[in-house]
């Protein structure tokens, strides 16, 4: 094979990876479900986490008419500011955002998380206790954007050091045991039967 052929298979074979590496998954943007947490200085009832409702608008008697629904992130802090103005005239107060993830299956926490943006997809799978003994990393299932992946994240895959986005399903799917899964069920079955010849020739 010449060195120009090879150079170009290279290309071809790793264009793929390079190319999931740096496209984002979707815009980054609050959903209904998801939650902000807002610290304001010296003011504890303004402060809290709170969700966001099926209106786009944060679920709390004050922030009900804040829309941050579909709102890029780097607005956010913009849009809080507006909105505590009406309150104080200089507010001091930080804004995070956190997506609702859920991480199931052969891990030690599965459940529902709330995650800042900047979490990876092998960080949510940590955060959550990491997988278990028989948890398959090299086969995790990511529900995203209606679609299904597969993501490696005990090696090289560029798709686990992507941020997580908001409505992500993992799941880490259990690695299959040749004994208890194949070997210990045929031996049940084959007793069984056994058990039922001898019982049809005790009985002629």
């Amino acid at each position: 094979m010449s060195p120009r052929l090879r150079f170009a298979l290279l290309v071809w074979t790793l264009a793929p990876l390079a190319s999931a590496a740096q496209a984002p998954r979707q815009a980054v943007t609050l959903k209904p479900g998801d939650a902000v947490r807002i610290s304001v200085w010296r003011d504890s009832e303004m402060s809290g986490e709170f969700p966001v409702g099926t209106d786009g608008a944060l679920i709390h008697p004050v922030y009900r008419t804040l829309r941050v629904a579909g709102v890029p992130l780097t607005d956010l802090d913009a849009r809080v500011r507006t909105f505590l103005t009406r309150y104080q005239t200089e507010p001091q107060f930080v804004a995070q955002p956190l997506l609702r993830v859920t991480v199931g299956g052969e891990v030690d926490k599965p459940a529902l998380y709330f995650l800042s943006p900047d979490v990876t997809i092998s960080q949510a799978v940590a955060i959550a206790g990491g997988a278990r003994e028989r948890g398959r990393t090299d086969r995790v299932r990511l529900l995203s954007d209606n679609r299904i992946q597969y993501v490696r994240i005990d090696g090289n895959d560029p798709m686990a050091a992507l941020p997580i986005r908001s409505g992500d399903q993992l799941i880490i799917e259990r690695r299959g045991n040749l004994f208890s899964d194949v070997i210990a069920p045929l031996i049940g079955v084959m007793g069984s039967i056994a058990s039922i010849i001898v019982l049809t020739r005790y009985n002629q």
